[in-house]
């Protein structure tokens, strides 16, 4: 027995040694880490995450903690990027909040991001005895691959390329508000396209992965990406090949999209993007829509395919 202790002692850095930093970010991407992150956002505890509200605040500090811990820098001041939904009732006045950390990149003057959206809807009235909506799948399961994929890029021990920026969105729910804030603020001084501050090479959606629409979905997953880019979708099916993740990808037009996600800012400024979904089901936007109801070993590995994405994205110098 110590024998074999001493073995496995002395071959497990030699294994770390040879593992490529993309399976070292691979291999820091787990199911437990999605049980945590999901159960924390998806509490009681955080009321909901309504924007603006005292939960949604209480899930950016949290977030921006996460963030910290993983050895982000911060976007924005503090990692906050604060702005109001002045003409949208009853959100007016409220004070919102996406949470933005990065990684800088060798060439500082492309950058490439993922998101996703935080808020759900709060608390409300319906007929049942649960008003909180707690909206695990919709969407802690797309906040819990960001702060995974962030987690993995730190672990890869790589600087990539490009500068990538991890967005957690606040005020999806009440019309992409917090997404569409940091692209204008991003655009809001362009002239002309040579002029950007800084070009945004492309972007990855996550919103909506943790569920099966049905019992023969179980490895399914919705990908819409920018119509005609043949490279998105070689990323996404080379990587699924190549690390054998558990996953049936199902490609979509953007004109097939029943309704918006944060991607929508980004590709309205010709941003060529990936977004990850796993379809709508019974507990959409119901109070039902609860932790336990997650399929962590799919929520899973599409964060591992989002990984591969966005490390694709990052690093390939002719994208």
């Amino acid at each position: 027995m110590i024998k074999q202790t001493l073995f496995f002692f002395f071959l497990f850095p030699l294994y770390l040694f040879s593992q490529t930093p993309i399976e070292k970010g691979l291999s820091s991407i787990s199911k437990d880490a999605a049980q945590l992150y999901i159960g924390v956002l998806a509490s009681d505890s955080l009321e909901g995450r309504q924007a603006g509200s005292d939960g949604g605040i209480k899930a950016a500090e949290y977030l921006r903690g996460i963030f910290k811990e993983i050895g982000l820098k911060p976007w924005k001041k503090d990692y906050f990027q604060i702005f109001d939904a002045s003409s949208r009732a009853p959100y007016k006045g409220l004070s919102m909040r996406n949470v933005l950390g990065y990684i800088e990149g060798r060439n500082s003057d492309e950058i490439v991001i993922i998101g996703a959206h935080y808020d759900h809807l709060g608390i409300k009235r319906n007929n049942t005895n649960d008003s909180i909506y707690n909206g695990a799948d919709d969407n802690a399961s797309g906040t819990s691959a960001v702060l995974q994929v962030a987690k993995a890029f730190m672990a890869s021990g790589q600087q990539p390329e490009r500068t990538v920026i991890f967005a957690l969105w606040d005020a999806e729910e009440i019309g992409l508000i917090g997404s569409m804030y940091f692209v204008d603020d991003h655009y809001k001084n362009v002239v002309i396209p040579r002029m950007f501050p800084q070009v945004i090479k492309g972007y990855i959606n996550c919103d909506m992965i943790g569920r099966d629409r049905d019992e023969t979905s179980f490895n399914h997953v919705i990908t819409y990406v920018t119509d005609g880019n043949d490279t998105l979708k070689d990323w996404v099916t080379s990587g699924v090949k190549q690390y054998n993740l558990g996953l049936a990808p199902e490609f979509r037009s953007d004109k097939d999209m029943p309704g918006g996600s944060d991607h929508m800012p980004f590709a309205m400024k010709g941003v060529p993007y990936i977004f990850y979904f796993t379809d709508l089901h019974p507990d959409y936007h119901q109070s039902s829509d609860h932790a336990d109801k997650i399929n962590y070993d799919k929520a899973t590995e599409i964060t591992k395919s989002a990984f591969i994405s966005l490390w694709n994205m990052a690093n390939t110098k002719e994208f």
